[in-house]
C-alpha cells in the first residue's frame, strides 16, 4: 500500500466497465465506503457554497426527510427501479444520489454480477449514505460534478435521479442532461422522479420556491415545456404517475442503434 501526499493512503480502483481506473488519495473513512474521488470541476462561487451547505445538512438529512416523507417503506424508489428495465449483470448510475437511498433498490435489480454507482458532489452526503450499502458488493460512490460525469460514453444500462433534478441550476441542468445522454447505452433510459404540481395551495407554494432554485427562467421552462426540453436530448419521453399520485416519473430513452 503506497502513500499519497501528507501520508494519506493511496488506493487504485478499477472500474474499467464505466470509466478509467483512477489512483485516488483518500482518507480511510472514504476507502471503507468504496468511494472514487474525481477532481472537482468547480470549487468556487455558488457551487462551492452549495457543497458546504449539503455537507453540513448531511448530518440530519435522513432524519429531516423521515419527518415529512410518506414513503416510509421506500416503495417509490423500488417502483422507480422497477421501471428501469434492469437485469442481472447490468450497470446503473444514480445521479445526485445524496445519502444513497436509491442504491439498495437498484442493486436488487442488477444482482450480484451488476454494478451500481451513486454520484454526488457532496462528500458529506455520500458518507452519510455509507451504512445503507456497506453490505453490498458492486456498489460504488463517486464524488463528482454531475455536469461533468467521469465515465466512458455508453457505459450504463440506466441512469436514475430521485427528487433531486429540480435542485440543479440552469446551466448545470443542461450540461447534466447532455452528460446523461452521453453515458447511456443506445436505447436505454434515464428515469427522473420528481414531485408533480401539488394540489394543496401551501405545498404548491413551497414547490414553486424549490423550482426557483434553478433560476426563474429555467423554472418557467420546466413548468411549461418540460417534455420539449427533455426531447432535445432524448429520442422519446414518457410521463407516468407514481402509485401515490404525488410524484411523477419521466422515462427518457436514447435512440437505439439500427
Amino acid at each position: 500500500m503506497g502513500k499519497g501526499k501528507r501520508g494519506t493512503a493511496s488506493y487504485h480502483y478499477s472500474l474499467s466497465a464505466i470509466g478509467p481506473a483512477v489512483p485516488v488519495p483518500i482518507r480511510n473513512v472514504a476507502e471503507r465506503a468504496r468511494t472514487v474521488i474525481y477532481p472537482p470541476t468547480d470549487t468556487t462561487g455558488m457551487k462551492r457554497l452549495r457543497q458546504i451547505y449539503y455537507n453540513a445538512f448531511s448530518r440530519i438529512y435522513d432524519r429531516f426527510v423521515a419527518l415529512h416523507s410518506t414513503d416510509k417503506g421506500q416503495g417509490l424508489r423500488r417502483y422507480l427501479a422497477d421501471k428501469a428495465g434492469l437485469r442481472n449483470g447490468d450497470t446503473v448510475l444514480d445521479i445526485c444520489t445524496g445519502t444513497a437511498s436509491m442504491l439498495p433498490a437498484l442493486k436488487e435489480k442488477v444482482g450480484t454480477k451488476g454494478l451500481v454507482a451513486g454520484a454526488d458532489f457532496s462528500v458529506g452526503m455520500l458518507m452519510a449514505g455509507r451504512p445503507k450499502v456497506s453490505h453490498h458488493k458492486g456498489v460504488f460512490f463517486v464524488l463528482a460534478d454531475v455536469a461533468v460525469l467521469p465515465f466512458k460514453g455508453r457505459a450504463f444500462d440506466a441512469v436514475t435521479c430521485s427528487h433531486a433534478f429540480y435542485e440543479l441550476r440552469g446551466e448545470t441542468q443542461d450540461r447534466c442532461l447532455h452528460e446523461i445522454e452521453r453515458v447511456l447505452k443506445p436505447g436505454k433510459p434515464f428515469l427522473m422522479m420528481e414531485h408533480d404540481i401539488p394540489e394543496n395551495v401551501f405545498v404548491r407554494m413551497l414547490f414553486y420556491l424549490r423550482l426557483l432554485s434553478m433560476g426563474p427562467r429555467k423554472a418557467r421552462r420546466i413548468l411549461r415545456h418540460e417534455r420539449e426540453l427533455l426531447m432535445g436530448y432524448f429520442y422519446s419521453v414518457e410521463k407516468i404517475a407514481t402509485p401515490t399520485g404525488r410524484s411523477k416519473i419521466l422515462i427518457c430513452k436514447r435512440e437505439a442503434l439500427l
